[in-house]
């Protein structure tokens, strides 16, 4: 799909000029499902008439769907929209993740599963309006609610507020991630017919500057379509702004009324919209996998479309939560999120119909007016054959051939390590390895999870309830590591500013700092899996030492088809395929299958690596179904 590239904030001409430009992309696409002669007169786009929405002189009712391009396999985006348009639906809700397209603050990703504009493009080629989420802030159960890490780098930094550091940085992204989203507007030719600003900011409310920036920075940019906000409830009085149209997220039929009369009182006589009725809801690590009726969601999205107001479905479809990305909630007590992001939505993890599908396809067949596409047929899933892992290597000798570590008198938090051009580490594991000379107690505050070792002797783990661990006796100079996982940053919540990750201050043995620290930075990614070349894998014939790699080959003889990866007995790490990581494990639930698409296996051998943190049954399975609790599934 062609690509249009602006190197200047676009002004009215340019917004002109791209215009003519865009015109012969836009008939190659099909826009049947459109309403293929908007095109030609598109100048007054999305817009609130009394209670009603317009599109151009014509009613319009957005009936949505949330699908993140980031969270689905680039290859099965299509599938997955032509399911959305299949159920009935007319527009599609996507996220944007700053901290996914500027990993390093300045270098910018929007290539592969991030190329967003392929995305957009797509969902017009498939039928499909578009409304934009662009944050800064997105929530989204990602980590840190979208935000890059390396903000927090600045000790005095305020999130989400007109401070300066925190402006600043946005200006900067805004005017990169703009110049690719103005081109996409509904009146330069594009699917995209409303942009939110920023998301759920009346539950934060810190700044009554902030959400007033953050719409002239998206208007100065040449954002000219709708521009919308989202609150639920409790923060729908305080999130309003002037000249922007309020939605609101709900659940039940019981915040109906409600909801109307607060939107009511707050702006008066406008257009209804649910921006998110909760399909369903995602899950932590050590919880409950939770499920919510179909009928119940049928009867809900029914009320609020009889009630006159237009609705999108969080989510239609929820994805995965590939890599380390996924958020953490910390009220009472810090509760990370699983690595699915199945969330009992609409279609599941893999993208396969529901009941909900079923019932909420014939609701909104219903009010068509005419037949709706034929769904696509599902992808087939299938168990392949357990692999054993054949080769080790433990994390300390791992160690002797991965990046020179950082020294330091003292410990220093994952973000502010002098590493990745000065932005830090984002997301894996830490290391910390110091000598101590004597026994006692050991206090440290460490984010999330921090595993205590002598030499390679396991002791224990410190994590928010329990900060303390004692040190036995000791003879003569004695390696000291905390290995310390970031299980994902908060992205919710008043706490988002205090989410710095790995050893949070001194270490004290017998309340003296420890010093003379070596910082080993494990992200896990890429170029860490490259240095595992050959030649450092052990044949695995004895009992290994943990933490350790595992090396093992899948065998694929036909077409390679979805699958998932079941570590039964294994208790605690990260799967890679093909050097893409699926997400983390963790025999406490609710999860117990990580998904694997086909789309990221090949023909022949695929190299399987797991880092398991402390034991395992030397088995991988993969199962045809995931287990997650109980879908209402439609076979």
């Amino acid at each position: 799909m062609p690509k249009w590239s602006v190197r200047r904030r676009p002004s009215l001409l340019l917004g002109a000029v791209l215009l003519i430009v865009c015109l012969p992309v836009l008939r190659r696409l099909d826009w049947s499902g459109l309403g293929a002669s908007l095109w030609r007169r598109r100048h007054l786009g999305l817009r609130a008439d009394g209670q009603n929405f317009k599109l151009e002189n014509s009613a319009f009712w957005i009936f949505g769907g949330s699908v993140h391009y980031f969270r689905v396999p680039r290859a099965y985006w299509r599938d997955r929209l032509l399911k959305l348009r299949a159920c009935g639906l007319n527009t599609l809700t996507t996220y944007v993740p700053w901290n996914l397209h500027e990993p390093e603050r300045g270098t910018f990703d929007f290539s592969g599963n991030l190329d967003l504009e392929a995305f957009i493009l797509l969902a017009a080629e498939v039928g499909l309006w578009v409304i934009l989420r662009p944050g800064p802030y997105i929530c989204s159960e990602v980590d840190l609610g979208g935000l890059p890490s390396w903000l927090l780098r600045d000790p005095d930094m305020r999130l989400r507020t007109t401070y300066k550091g925190f402006t600043e940085a946005v200006d900067l992204y805004f005017d990169h991630l703009m110049l690719r989203v103005v081109p996409l507007q509904y009146k330069h030719g594009g699917p995209i017919i409303a942009v939110q600003v920023e998301n759920e900011y009346g539950s934060y409310n810190k700044d009554p500057a902030y959400m007033p920036y953050i719409k002239k920075a998206l208007q100065d940019r040449g954002i000219a379509e709708l521009l919308l906000t989202s609150d639920n409830q409790g923060g729908l009085k305080s999130g309003v702004l002037d000249g922007v149209l309020a939605t609101i997220n709900l659940q039940s039929q019981s915040e109906l009324q409600l909801f109307t009369t607060i939107l009511l009182g707050a702006q008066g006589s406008q257009p209804k919209m649910v921006m998110e009725y909760w399909t369903g809801w995602f899950d932590s690590w050590g919880g409950p996998h939770y499920i919510l009726d179909s009928s119940e969601v049928l009867n809900t999205v029914s009320a609020i479309v009889k009630a006159g107001s237009s609705i999108n479905l969080y989510m239609f479809h929820g994805g995965t939560n590939f890599g380390f990305i996924g958020g953490a909630m910390h009220f009472q007590d810090y509760k990370p999120d699983v690595t699915s992001y199945d969330y009992d939505a609409v279609l599941t993890e893999a993208g396969d119909y529901t009941a909900k599908y079923t019932k909420l396809r014939e609701f909104f067949g219903s009010m068509a007016g005419a037949p709706l596409p034929v769904p696509p047929d599902l992808l087939p899933k299938t168990a392949y054959d357990p692999v054993t892992p054949a080769f080790y290597v433990s994390l300390w000798d791992a160690l002797n051939f991965l990046e020179l570590p950082v020294t330091s008198e003292h410990p220093v938090n994952m973000e502010n390590l002098p590493i990745n051009g000065g932005s830090g580490q984002s997301f894996g594991y830490t290391l910390y390895e110091t000598t101590i000379t004597a026994s006692g107690v050991l206090t440290a505050l460490v984010r999330d999870r921090g595993q205590v070792f002598l030499n390679t002797f396991f002791l224990g783990t410190l994590d928010y309830k329990k900060k303390t661990i004692v040190i036995p006796t000791v003879q003569g100079f004695t390696t000291l590591r905390i290995l310390v996982e970031n299980c994902g940053r908060v992205n919710y919540g008043d706490n988002i500013d205090q989410q710095r990750k790995g050893i949070i201050g001194n270490v004290y043995l017998n309340d003296s700092p420890l010093k003379k620290f070596k910082i080993y930075s494990l992200e896990m990614d890429r170029s860490f899996l490259q240095r595992f070349t050959a030649d450092k894998w052990k044949p695995l014939t004895e009992e290994p030492m943990f933490p350790a790699f595992f090396l093992g080959a899948l065998s694929v003889l036909d077409s390679p088809y979805d699958t998932f990866v079941k570590l039964e007995g294994w208790e605690k790490g990260v799967v890679f395929i093909n050097n893409q990581n699926l997400g983390r494990y963790w025999n406490i639930g609710p999860q117990e299958t990580l998904y694997l698409p086909g789309a990221w296996l090949d023909v022949g051998l695929n190299k399987i690596i797991v880092f398991e943190e402390k034991m395992a049954q030397r088995i991988i399975q993969f199962v045809d179904t995931p287990n997650l609790g109980q879908h209402e599934y439609v076979h």
